[in-house]
């Protein structure tokens, strides 16, 4: 896979189909690598006739690690926050997203259709509010807006993401346990669990980069970035907020409140679907996508959208 040189950190990447055709950027969620998108999801998407773009985020994968940075003091981060200060952090959200800007650039791409799931729903929001000329369409897919009154994850869910697991190298077969059963507890129940796909999945990621560290630092970037409804009602390109409605991590309030706040979008809830995006829904989703897309050229065309 290529890597590049994008506002001053190296970001791998890699793309799908024809690269004269439309870009499609997918932008990862919190300490996941681009692998989570799929090689077959992401071969699904060319097939509607796009050139596909998936990337490891700054402090996952293979791209630049801040290793450097000291652990973050989240309770500390959300102190000086709620006093309405800025907090000193590795990095934000706004980062994240200039990231994502500077590996267009890199790409001699000018404007591309941006998807983002969880924590890269809301950078993808960003991405559209920041830099909308750069943005022909946005999908926010189990995503927020960061607002502090939304409902917060399920305790035991949250207790089953920030538990420590065990390291991989010394217990390999507890960290598969670990990993399969925090993406079992943030399933939908509407749609089959595939156990040894999901260990796969896990042994595939920490054999390509292991930096748990950039998950606490991930989570400190959310925090520190705070509530981005101000910066929503800035979005002019079609947007979609698809959201499950059994996600157990990001309640569904959190997909209503994004797309209360981006004038124009449409709201999809897809019944049974979790915090993840399992086989069965990968041609569903590559479809809403396109249809979100061709809004940009026809606004009668529109995904229907519950």
């Amino acid at each position: 896979m290529p890597k590049t040189k994008a506002n001053g950190i190296e970001i791998e990447y890699d793309c799908f189909g024809n690269t004269d055709a439309q870009a499609v950027l997918l932008i990862a969620g919190l300490g996941t690598q681009m692998i989570r998108w799929s090689e077959t999801f992401c071969q699904i998407l060319a097939n509607q006739g796009y050139r596909v773009i998936r990337f490891d985020n700054r402090d996952a994968g293979l791209s630049t690690h801040f290793d450097s940075a000291s652990m973050p003091d989240l309770a500390a981060i959300a102190d000086t926050v709620s006093r309405g200060e800025t907090p000193n952090v590795a990095y934000t959200l706004f980062d994240m997203a200039n990231d994502a800007v500077g590996l267009l650039d890199a790409l001699k791409i000018k404007r591309a259709h941006v998807i983002g799931r969880s924590m890269g729903g809301m950078i993808a929001q960003l991405l559209a509010s920041e830099h909308a000329g750069r943005v022909l369409s946005l999908v926010s897919m189990m995503s927020s807006t960061g607002n502090p009154d939304l409902p917060q994850a399920i305790p035991a869910v949250m207790a089953a993401m920030t538990s420590p697991a065990p390291h991989p190298l010394k217990d390999e077969r507890g960290y598969l346990a670990h990993c399969v059963a925090f993406s079992q507890v943030i399933a939908g129940r509407g749609f089959p669990f595939d156990e040894s796909a999901q260990r796969n999945q896990a042994l595939a990621e920490v054999k390509r980069a292991y930096n748990p560290s950039g998950f606490w630092r991930h989570i400190a970037a959310i925090a520190a970035t705070g509530d981005l409804r101000s910066r929503l009602t800035k979005i002019t390109a079609p947007t979609l907020v698809l959201h499950g409605s059994d996600d157990p991590l990001v309640p569904p309030e959190a997909g209503k409140d994004t797309a209360a706040n981006i004038k124009g979008s449409k709201l999809l809830i897809v019944e049974g679907m979790g915090h993840d995006l399992p086989p069965s829904l990968f041609g569903f989703v590559a479809g809403v996508i396109a249809d979100n897309a061709r809004r940009m050229f026809n606004p009668m065309n529109r995904p229907a959208c519950t």
